[in-house]
């Protein structure tokens, strides 16, 4: 169990991660995935709104986890679009938060969430209002803390520093894409949660299943990978031809040094000192079985310097004061 930043939250390394809950799982294996989860100890379950067609993921996990409600945190987010007719039924205005919450509260048949996340910025609505109408909903009880996901490292601080100077409940986490592959949270988001004493939730921690082990540089998708089914736009954000050239080397990385590549990927993000949760997304028992195993592996200082060199991290962003 890990910290979730400056906070007394605690959380499993691996959490589950629940969007395929009323999209390629029905409530069925939902409840079986559920089930298995907290067998392994993953106590901890990230989903959101919008998720299964607006609402059915929220539904789905409320109804699988039932009077073992008490005994895992519930992470969900509000900010995406609900609505394809009512444009205001989205964002972060004090209206929306207030009736979003509602609503997620009476899908997971609870009334309390451990952890209530901002899903994206809203630049039409000022921070301070966001952040005012989330305080309240703490100090009712409705929520216990509050996160972000997919800030900018100016927007963590931005809040942070609004949070602070108000007397408003701050943020305590940063949901953001994050994997071996995909780094440029290094860049600026990494100094600001550390500044700021966030904890990271990474997401797409197998930059959609291209490291869980089951594809190869070269090799057609297999017919019933999330890859084949999501198409062109799936080779595009996943599957370049950049990342596949990367499997190859991380291929064969992990087989020199007698691991996986699903142990790379999850032991790697585990290692990272602000990461506190990794937010897997499965579609079946045996993913999630695997997935937890595999974030026990750490790397030796030569297997860490190898995959620094694979997939190397961002330059910085920063570069200091200038002579005058």
């Amino acid at each position: 169990m890990r910290t979730l930043g400056r906070s007394g939250l605690q959380l499993p390394v691996v959490g589950l991660g629940c969007m395929n809950f009323g999209m390629m799982n029905d409530q069925a294996q939902a409840t079986a995935i559920v089930n298995r989860a907290l067998e392994l100890g993953v106590t901890f379950f990230d989903t959101a709104d919008v998720y299964g067609n607006r609402g059915a993921s929220e539904e789905y996990l409320g109804k699988s986890l039932g009077a073992r409600r008490r005994d895992v945190v519930i992470a969900t987010k509000f900010a995406g679009p609900m609505s394809a007719d009512q444009a205001w039924m989205q964002g972060a205005s004090r209206r929306w938060v207030m009736q979003a919450v509602e609503g997620s509260l009476r899908r997971l048949n609870t009334d309390w969430i451990d952890l209530y996340q901002m899903h994206r910025p809203d630049d039409a609505v000022p921070m301070e209002e966001t952040l005012r109408a989330l305080d309240d909903l703490v100090r009712q009880g409705k929520l216990r803390y509050i996160g972000c996901s997919n800030f900018a490292g100016w927007q963590i601080a931005d809040a942070a520093w609004t949070a602070e100077s108000r007397g408003c409940t701050p943020f305590i986490s940063a949901q953001n894409r994050y994997s071996l592959m995909s780094r440029d949270l290094e860049k600026e988001v990494a100094p600001a949660v550390r500044r700021y004493g966030l904890g990271v939730l990474p997401y797409f921690p197998l930059e959609s299943g291209l490291l869980s082990g089951k594809y190869r540089p070269g090799a057609e998708f297999p017919q019933d990978s999330r890859l084949a089914k999501w198409g062109q736009w799936a080779a595009g954000a996943f599957a370049s031809p950049d990342k596949l050239a990367k499997l190859g080397q991380l291929l064969a990385l992990a087989e020199q040094h007698g691991h996986s590549i699903l142990e790379l990927a999850m032991g790697w993000l585990a290692s990272k000192p602000y990461v506190t949760s990794i937010i897997a997304g499965v579609t079946t028992i045996a993913q999630l079985e695997s997935n937890v195993a595999a974030a026990a592996w750490r790397g030796s200082a030569d297997e860490l310097a190898a995959i620094d060199r694979i997939c190397p991290p961002p330059e910085s962003g920063f570069a200091g004061p200038q002579r005058r």
